[in-house]
């Protein structure tokens, strides 16, 4: 996770990893930047909600990312996505960025 200060830092960026998934910490000032390295192929980035309504399970939100694409997701309410977020991905071609804003 890299905090973005007036100085400026250099981003820490990881592989999608679609068989061992993803976590992060999220205190609801966390966002995402997801870039989707392949040519041809749309991919998919998961964010899996923490909360349950009436004992059920929340349908995760899943996003498209375009081939060749960056975009950025965010913030995560920490009563929805938790203070430990679950993201799941559908390749390796997607580089995740996770960026706190102080």
């Amino acid at each position: 996770m890299t905090t973005v200060t007036r100085s400026g830092v250099v981003p820490v960026t990881t592989t999608g990893d679609p068989v061992n998934h993803h976590q992060m910490m999220n205190d609801g000032r966390t966002i995402l930047q997801v870039q989707n390295s392949g040519s041809t192929v749309a991919r998919t980035v998961t964010f899996r909600i923490a909360r349950t309504v009436d004992g059920q399970s929340v349908t995760p939100k899943a996003e498209t990312v375009a081939a060749g694409v960056t975009e950025v997701f965010g913030p995560f309410p920490t009563d929805d996505y938790g203070g430990k977020m679950l993201i799941d991905v559908d390749h390796a071609e997607l580089k995740l960025t996770p960026i706190r804003v102080p």
